[in-house]
């Protein structure tokens, strides 16, 4: 697995001042597991405090795909920034992002970890100095209960990478080898692993003529999640009408 030294360039952002009182921020799917972590996150805090809808200044939306569009509408109506998490997204829903981004500060981080994000970037770098003759593949590994494959996280990854190559994750991207066809220079391929209590292993492979080189992120715990994503909803407070990333929050 890799990582950044001491020396590298790239600094993860400090937690930004805000000279104002505490920002309010209210979660959507607060019973669920990253609900409940970034409430342990949350506590004791003196930036920030979580609260009930009508208090808040930035929403968090950890919930299902389902409820995207109420969620959604909630932080229009509110004239509040809000922060998507959820995972398993589709093309239309993707689009109501968009069009709410036309009215409020939007960012949908399906994976909200600093490390994972400048894992993008690495991964970007490396795709784009790399040329097609170095195979992509992506591996990546969640617990068992986990439904949607392969996993935001990966397809991010691959989004990247697709980028790194000057075109895009659809072009790409290589998700089912069953036909035993041989494979295509160029794209891009998944293994997607299922098992235990897994929060999240990602591993994407550069794979030249006797040599490999391998970036990665092994989370340990989903509370690298839930700090990324307290460190977003900051981030967010008070910013114009426009749909972000992670990528912005860190400065990339």
């Amino acid at each position: 697995m890799a990582g950044t030294g001491e020396g590298s360039a790239v600094a993860l952002p400090r937690p930004l001042p805000h000279e104002a009182a505490m920002i309010a921020i209210h979660v959507f799917g607060a019973g669920g597991r990253m609900g409940r972590a970034i409430a342990a996150a949350a506590e004791g805090r003196g930036d920030l405090r979580l609260a009930a809808a009508e208090e808040a200044d930035v929403f968090v939306d950890f919930s299902v795909p389902d409820a995207l569009d109420a969620h959604l509408a909630s932080a229009v109506a509110a004239g509040k920034s809000i922060l998507v998490g959820t995972t398993g997204l589709s093309g239309p829903q993707q689009g109501l992002i968009d069009r709410a981004a036309e009215k409020v500060a939007v960012i949908h981080a399906p994976n909200t970890s600093l490390g994972v994000n400048l894992l993008r970037h690495l991964v970007e770098e490396a795709a784009a100095k790399l040329g097609p003759d170095w195979d992509i593949e992506i591996v990546e590994m969640h617990h068992r209960a986990k439904r949607d494959a392969p996993s935001g996280t990966a397809l991010l990854l691959g989004a990247s990478a697709a980028k790194g190559r000057g075109s895009n994750l659809e072009a790409l991207s290589r998700f089912d080898r069953m036909a035993c066809a041989e494979r295509e220079p160029g794209t891009i391929g998944y293994a997607v692993l299922r098992g235990g209590s897994v929060a999240g292993e990602h591993q994407v492979i550069f794979a030249g003529e006797g040599e490999r080189i391998e970036l990665g992120h092994r989370a340990e715990s989903r509370a690298i999640f839930a700090r990324g994503a307290l460190a977003a909803a900051l981030w967010l407070a008070g910013k114009p009408a426009r749909r972000y990333s992670m990528a912005d929050v860190l400065g990339l």
